[in-house]
């Protein structure tokens, strides 16, 4: 590995991937190890417009004894290449290869035993679908979905049959720009130049994104309708969102408390359709990125994803005058103030 953007004590790796339509294509693995050795490890996988730069989620895992790795999938952010159309894919398993490799070198070559994958938005739909097609290889141990993409964020109307409409488009002009985006409300609430406390390049996470194409579209309606019919991951999965959304298109106060970018309600709705042994946490006051949210949010997100990771992957503090975990199951004590917590556990799987 070499030294990273971010600096000591971030490490960085490419992965080859070979070529596409477009030419060569490579992924990114950046490795932050924890102070001393631990057979533990997280993989963070970033949403749509967005590049691994969150060092304080680092931090959080690393301090409680985990090696800390993020992969910035292919045609984003550190792996973005000049010739290639930044964000594009035509499947989300077009990102596979680059998690199968994530994983290998995080097991095989790092020697960790236990590995958690994170996912934010489109990386939470994205390890989803990986989760369940490698469920009989044991790829990992759990999974921490942050604001999944489960569904889009419009009408029925649009989410459905227009989306269908588009989705052929799609499959005839897949990089044909389609007439909407993100807007530019939630850019504005996290960036430290407008109404954020963050800094980032935006060259990577550009205020506004970048052009939805219709082949994009395509690839996500594909797969959030596997998703919708159910999947079939066989281990413990934590679903954290926020409790309200925001639908306006210019800036109001209440979109620093709110997601901003997808419907907090899809999220909850489709949780049960993941596998068998589900969790759901909400957030009062949390933004898309929960780990972006304002301190006291931000808090109470690491707090619940400690306790569940506690819980579920037998992973307590290791650090020389850490406390032991709590014995009882995170699901079954009180949630943190402005949290609320819930568990599905399914004796049947889910039909494919």
């Amino acid at each position: 590995m070499e030294q990273d953007v971010l600096g000591p004590p971030y490490e960085r790796q490419t992965i080859d991937l070979g070529t596409d339509d477009e030419g060569p294509v490579v992924a990114t693995l950046v490795r932050r190890r924890a102070d001393r050795p631990t057979g533990r490890a997280v993989l963070y996988v970033h949403g749509f417009v967005d590049y691994f730069f969150q060092t304080h989620l680092a931090d959080f895992y690393a301090e409680r004894g985990w090696d800390f790795y993020a992969l910035d999938l292919r045609k984003y952010g550190r792996s973005l290449l000049p010739h290639q159309t930044p964000n594009f894919c035509r499947d989300l398993s077009d990102y596979f290869p680059e998690l199968d490799a994530a994983a290998k070198i995080i097991r095989d070559e790092d020697g960790h035993d236990t590995l958690l994958a994170m996912g934010h938005s489109t990386g939470g739909l994205i390890i989803s679908l990986w989760a369940h097609a490698r469920r009989d290889a044991a790829a990992v141990d759990g999974l921490v979905l942050n604001s999944p993409f489960f569904d889009l964020n419009a009408p029925w109307l649009v989410r459905r049959p227009l989306a269908a409409a588009v989705s052929r488009l799609g499959r005839r002009a897949p990089h044909r720009i389609l007439p909407f985006g993100l807007g530019t409300v939630y850019g504005e609430s996290l960036h430290a130049d407008h109404r954020g406390e963050w800094t980032y390049d935006l060259a990577w996470k550009p205020l506004a994104g970048f052009p939805v194409r219709a082949g994009w579209l395509t690839a996500i309606r594909a797969a959030q309708r596997q998703l919708r019919a159910g999947l079939d991951i066989p281990v413990p999965v934590l679903v954290a969102c926020s409790t309200r959304s925001f639908r306006g298109t210019r800036w109001h106060d209440s979109a620093a408390l709110a997601d901003a970018v997808l419907d907090v309600e899809h999220m909850v709705r489709w949780a049960p359709r993941l596998g068998r042994h589900v969790t759901v946490a909400r957030f009062d006051g949390g933004k898309h990125d929960l780990v972006l949210s304002g301190p006291a949010v931000r808090e109470r997100v690491f707090a619940e994803v400690g306790r569940w990771a506690e819980a579920f992957l037998g992973a307590g503090p290791t650090l020389p005058d850490a406390d032991p975990p709590p014995a009882a199951p995170a699901a079954s004590s009180g949630p943190e103030p402005g949290a609320s917590r819930s568990m599905i556990d399914s004796s049947e799987p889910m039909q494919r």
